[in-house]
């Protein structure tokens, strides 16, 4: 069956996209991803260390930011799982209605909370950084995944900086550019991925994406029963700008708390439009010059 391309004009993927089907795999195994319930996630970074350990990704220095006990800052080339303390005084949420809520505590002292969040490549289904690689160094795995290869890549930095989150990097040692590769060696082998396997609270959990969709969606409802109207869901649905990530989030409050884009869209979805302009105005040049060269001749 023919894939459909993506609706790249609207800058909104068509949903229900196969991406590795699109890339070439009609028999493949089901599309694996992550789903990180940052809820229930410890700030204990042993998705950080066991991802350096078995990618042999170089430490970062191990200094001290200032920004509480996060030590890497953000994901780069060095830091393909990244778990962010995000601290909040007065807890301002809001609901689904989009009312906000400030939470107090006692006598009207603010409550104090952590929001703690493991964030990662979301391993897109409509991925920028595929679209401009010149080399191939990007490519789709047959899990839906999104891997570069490090012995293709020439580091020009092009996936740097389509990716819409932030993620990619380059390493200063050896100029190519790094992320997380959801352990495409560990999965093949029928294994999970080094973060999930050490998470010591199933914050990070692996699997075929559909039934992380529906376990996402299910463990939403639940946390809404309970009395937490804010949670909600980041990059499950098929239908926003990128198609919906590979790697999805279960968050407490608004995605800029986190660093995140709210809204966000392939950074190609112009370039059909923008090579159609380019062809037109190539050909009315064209057009122009020969309607002039034919009037000098008369």
């Amino acid at each position: 069956m023919e894939i459909p391309p993506p609706d790249l004009g609207t800058g909104r993927a068509e949903p229900g996209i196969d991406p590795a089907a699109r890339a070439g795999y009609p028999d493949h195994p089901p599309r694996m991803g992550f789903f990180t319930d940052t809820s229930v996630c410890i700030g204990c970074k042993a998705c950080e260390v066991a991802c350096k350990e078995w990618n042999a990704v170089p430490e970062d220095g191990l200094l001290l930011t200032g920004m509480s006990y996060d030590n890497t800052q953000g994901l780069s080339a060095s830091t393909w799982r990244h778990v962010a303390f995000i601290e909040q005084s007065a807890v301002t949420t809001r609901t689904r209605d989009g009312a906000p809520i400030t939470a107090t505590g006692a006598e009207g002292a603010a409550d104090l909370r952590w929001l703690m969040s493991s964030d990662v490549c979301k391993h897109c289904t409509e991925a920028a950084c595929l679209d401009v690689c010149p080399t191939g160094a990007l490519m789709r795995t047959e899990f839906g995944t999104v891997v570069v290869q490090d012995d293709v890549c020439n580091g020009c930095g092009y996936c740097v900086s389509a990716c819409p989150f932030g993620v990619i990097g380059r390493r200063e040692t050896d100029g190519g550019a790094h992320k997380c590769t959801l352990c495409y060696d560990r999965i093949g082998d029928g294994l999970t991925p080094a973060c999930a396997q050490a998470c010591p609270t199933e914050s990070i959990q692996f699997g075929p994406l559909d039934e992380l969709r529906e376990r996402a969606n299910q463990r939403v409802a639940a946390l809404h029963d309970a009395g937490k109207p804010e949670a909600r869901l980041y990059g499950a649905d098929p239908g926003d700008g990128i198609g919906g990530a590979g790697a999805f989030f279960l968050l407490l409050d608004q995605p800029e708390v986190y660093g995140l884009p709210p809204d966000p869209v392939v950074t190609t979805r112009d370039l059909p439009r923008m090579w159609r302009n380019a062809a037109l105005a190539a050909c009315g040049l064209a057009g122009a010059v020969v309607a002039a060269c034919v009037t000098g001749r008369a």
